[in-house]
């Protein structure tokens, strides 16, 4: 078992920059693949980015690839996102996720966080 804990989430201009951590706690944090979704009413629980248990496979959604970079530090039992240029569409509960398989989907992610919030206003 893993429990994951996100913080970092806060209300930002567009354009503006925020750092979201997840740390990980309870589990063999180092096994799994690790993911950000985000989710806002009316858009559903949406990819965002995915790292592989070892690093060497990174995954991005589209609508935010050249802006956010995911990371992790296996010594530390924490995964970040840094995202930088800031839109208003990139609204919603951001949340972790640990899992057995690299994908865009959430089936494979068997642990969740309780998410953070990050507002973008225009």
């Amino acid at each position: 078992q893993v429990q994951l804990v996100e913080s970092g989430g806060g209300l930002v201009q567009a354009g503006g920059s925020l750092r979201l951590s997840c740390a990980a706690s309870g589990g063999a944090f180092s096994s799994y693949t690790m993911g950000w979704f985000r989710q806002y009413p009316g858009k559903g629980r949406e990819f965002v980015a995915a790292l592989s248990a070892n690093g060497d496979i990174t995954v991005y959604a589209d609508s935010v690839k050249g802006r956010f970079t995911i990371s992790r530090d296996n010594a530390k039992n924490t995964v970040s996102l840094q995202m930088i240029s800031l839109k208003p569409d990139d609204t919603g509960v951001y949340c972790c996720a640990a899992g057995f398989v690299t994908s865009k989907a959430p089936g494979p992610y068997v642990f969740w966080g309780r998410g953070t919030q990050v507002t973008v206003s225009a």
